[in-house]
């Protein structure tokens, strides 16, 4: 097995790994990947000894306390890039521009931007959070996990369109547009983040869709 392929490998594990709400066995990442269990043993056990994954009393495998610290010296530098494209984002669009990280079930908004003359004034700030399961921000964040049959119809349509488009769910009479901050629906572990912009009531939302996606791939270009 090369190196390269070692590492494809031990990034698909804790890919696997994330995804899952109560950790992996041994066995059954090794069926995921397709490999005999001593390899994936190995791939765990090397995973382990950085902390980018933790196994409990049962066996079972979760992302350990590594990946956590990663995703927080990342925060800065996506920021720091962020904010500058939010504040075109906001112009463009007329409404308040934002990025949001997953935290569990949970959408937080890490950076916001406004127009300077924005539209009306919406409520949204640093640090606000709501479920993955509401709003615009919300339904990008969710895009990016698996489909379940169990899936609302707006987040079903949210991953027809490529990008998630709410009205009034958080706040009366906001209109919200997001889009997942990725070109797939597989985001790194740790990495589930959006990029969007919330209004009240006046929003062109087709400009407003437009702007978002635009202004994703320049942040993913500028984070590359």
């Amino acid at each position: 097995m090369s190196t390269l392929q070692t590492l494809s490998r031990g990034i698909q594990v804790l890919e696997l790994i994330s995804r899952s709400t109560s950790g992996l066995q041994i066995a059954e990442i090794a069926k995921a990947l397709g490999v005999h269990r001593a390899i994936a043993y190995r791939l765990v056990a090397t995973l382990e000894e950085h902390l980018l994954v933790i196994r409990d009393a049962d066996g079972r495998i979760a992302i350990g306390g590594g990946i956590v610290a990663l995703s927080e010296r990342y925060q800065p530098q996506l920021r720091a890039e962020a904010l500058p494209i939010l504040r075109s984002l906001a112009e463009d669009s007329g409404g308040t521009a934002f990025l949001c990280i997953a935290q569990g079930d949970e959408c937080v908004a890490i950076e916001v931007a406004e127009p300077q003359k924005p539209l009306l004034k919406v409520s949204y700030r640093v640090g606000s959070r709501h479920p993955v399961t509401r709003g615009a921000a919300g339904l990008a964040i969710a895009m990016q996990r698996p489909a379940l049959s169990t899936d609302p119809k707006d987040l079903q349509e949210a991953r027809r369109n490529g990008f998630a488009l709410t009205h009034g769910q958080l706040q009366a009479g906001a209109i919200g547009v997001a889009a997942p901050l990725a070109h797939s629906a597989r985001p790194s572990p740790g990495a589930e983040a959006c990029i969007g912009v919330v209004a009240m009531h006046t929003l062109d939302t087709e400009q407003a869709t437009a702007a978002v996606l635009l202004h994703r791939d320049r942040l993913l270009a500028a984070l590359a």
